[in-house]
């Protein structure tokens, strides 16, 4: 197999597994964020999760047509406002879901399973009705599009740094108003003991609400970073909850860190496999990989420290 390539011409294609891998880790960790607030901080199982990644995709495509119609002369910036929007009817949505449905099911996460399963469902024949079974498309501004040549024969595309870039701020604001913030001390709060939050004086339920609209939103946001790297339907958001909801079990529910670290593990052992073996089956050893890993280490990679 590798006979007929140079040893410079392998260690190009391997780089740029390595970035395709990068590409990959992003758009998992922008996911996985949003869900492991809501899965490991409250303990909700939320199968709807890949449907509020997709309403950020469908926000980023009617401000791409709107931009690009309306206001041709701002169309090289829309994109920032798409995500802030994407953001912004993700995170309304969930905080509408979490008060319409999730506050009656805490404590009971088949039921939650159940529900937001229903909930993806409804969500998906929304979306069916509003923008048809056909996958759409997003325009991207110029600056955009095009790739940085870093060498004769590697060459990075600008829409996978941009993805990376984003990845890195959502990332790093989450990290701070988790654990440098009033309202990260109340979440962290309400995970930890819920009965003595509330005999402190934080509302939980308030707590709650925004905290599931956060998460919903994050997912918004990675909605928005997908349509750079894939076209946008009805049933997008399921081929990636399956992978979410691995990344988030195998990093350790409660663990931001675990997240990146699993995040970065899966994309990257499948973005290498996929260099020798076909994308099937990449995924599947992938898979069985964290299940024997899982086996042998069922609370994941990283784990919260509680005193009891």
């Amino acid at each position: 197999m590798f006979g007929e390539y140079s040893l410079g011409d392998l260690s190009s294609i391997f780089v740029m597994q390595g970035f395709a891998g990068l590409i990959l880790f992003s758009v998992y960790v922008l996911m996985a964020l949003g869900l492991a607030i809501i899965f490991g901080q409250m303990g909700v199982i939320n199968m709807a999760h890949g449907e509020f990644m997709i309403l950020g995709a469908y926000v980023t495509y009617l401000c791409s047509t709107f931009f690009q119609n309306h206001l041709p002369a701002l169309f090289p910036i829309y994109f920032f406002l798409a995500m802030i929007l994407a953001f912004m009817a993700s995170g309304a949505l969930g905080m509408l879901v979490e008060w319409a449905l999730i506050r009656h099911l805490y404590k009971r996460p088949l039921d939650t399973l159940l529900a937001t399963w229903g909930l993806s469902l409804m969500l998906q024949q929304a979306y069916r009705s509003i923008f048809g079974a056909r996958e759409v498309g997003v325009e991207l501004p110029s600056w955009l599009i095009g790739s940085v040549q870093v060498t004769d024969s590697i060459e990075i595309p600008i829409n996978g740094l941009f993805v990376m870039a984003v990845t890195v701020l959502i990332t790093v604001g989450v990290a701070v108003l988790i654990f440098r913030s009033r309202f990260g001390q109340q979440v962290r709060a309400v995970m930890a003991n819920r009965p003595m939050a509330g005999a402190v004086g934080i509302d939980s339920e308030k707590v709650d609400r925004y905290t599931f609209g956060l998460g919903c939103g994050i997912a918004g946001v990675a909605g928005s970073a997908f349509t750079m790297i894939g076209s946008t339907g009805p049933t997008s958001g399921q081929l990636y909850i399956v992978d979410t909801f691995l990344i988030v079990v195998f990093g350790g529910a409660a663990s931001l860190l675990g997240t990146i670290a699993s995040a970065f593990s899966i994309s990257q052992t499948q973005s290498t496999l996929e260099f020798f073996l076909s994308g099937s089956m990449a995924k599947v050893l992938t898979l069985l990989a964290v299940v024997g890993i899982l086996m042998l280490r069922p609370q994941g990679l990283f784990t919260l420290k509680v005193r009891r």
